[in-house]
């Protein structure tokens, strides 16, 4: 499976707005989309974070960032952890 270019996935995005904004969404598709795009993105702050923290020597302030990036994402896994993988065809 290819990964989409930016442009396809901002095209891919702005559909997926478009779709919930309408209410045109029947199979969950367009809401998945953009709850896994902005899951992605707390993730991607953890993995910041994490490179700041240990190229740093590991200083206080970037320990910090790091737990907050990481509380963050956890809340949003908490958050979503009432579906099942098989539910998302992941199994």
């Amino acid at each position: 499976m290819g990964m989409p270019t930016e442009e396809e996935l901002k095209q891919a995005l702005a559909e997926a707005a478009r779709m919930r904004v309408q209410d045109d969404d029947p199979q969950h598709v367009a809401k998945t989309l953009l709850n896994m795009n902005y899951r992605l993105h707390q993730l991607e702050k953890v993995a910041h974070a994490a490179e700041l923290y240990f190229r740093s020597g590991m200083a206080v302030q970037e320990q910090q960032k790091l737990k907050v990036a990481m509380d963050k994402a956890r809340s949003e896994i908490d958050r979503t952890a009432g579906i099942e993988e098989d539910e998302l065809g992941l199994i």
